[in-house]
Parts: structure tokens; sequence; C-alpha cells
């Protein structure tokens, strides 16, 4: 065992005395401090099981769509048209 390893088992166990101590003295337990950063890699794990679970999750790519140039100038003249309305009620 890795002296990480022990030092981790310790912490945890600290951790749960903590709390059994807080529960005891009827005080609130200590919120579990959670470390800054990437969590840590899992030991028991190995490199063919992550790739599995990792493409399981992903959606599905969603297909691109394309504007037609005719709905591109539509749209073009609708704006065009709406700032028009906009800047002769602004000049009333």
């Amino acid at each position: 065992m890795a002296i990480s390893d022990i030092l981790a088992s310790i912490d945890r166990d600290i951790a749960q005395l903590q709390q059994a101590r807080a529960l005891l003295s009827g005080g609130k337990a200590p919120a579990a401090k959670r470390a800054a950063g990437r969590p840590k890699k899992v030991a028991g794990a190995s490199r063919k099981t992550a790739p599995v679970a990792l493409a399981v999750a992903k959606p599905a790519k969603k297909k691109k769509r394309n504007l037609s140039p005719e709905g591109r100038k539509r749209i073009a003249e609708a704006v065009k048209k709406r700032w028009a309305a906009q800047k002769a009620a602004g000049t009333e």
C-alpha cells in the first residue's frame, strides 16, 4: 500500500470521527470538504472500461441545418422592414 493511500484512509477515518463527534455533541456535522481540481483516478478502474462508459453517455450528434439563399433573403428583408418600422416609430 502506498503512503498516499494510507494518508487518504486516515483522512477518511478522521472525517468520520468528526461527524460522529458532532452528532453526539448535538452540533451540526461539518460538511465534507472537497479538494479543488480534478478528481483523483480510481485505483481499480482500467483503461478498457472507461471509453465504454463515455461512449454510452455521449449524445447523438445533430445534423447541421443549412439555410437556403431564398430563406436568407426573406430574413434579411424582414429585418430591414422591422428596423424601418422602429426608426419610423422613434421619430414621431
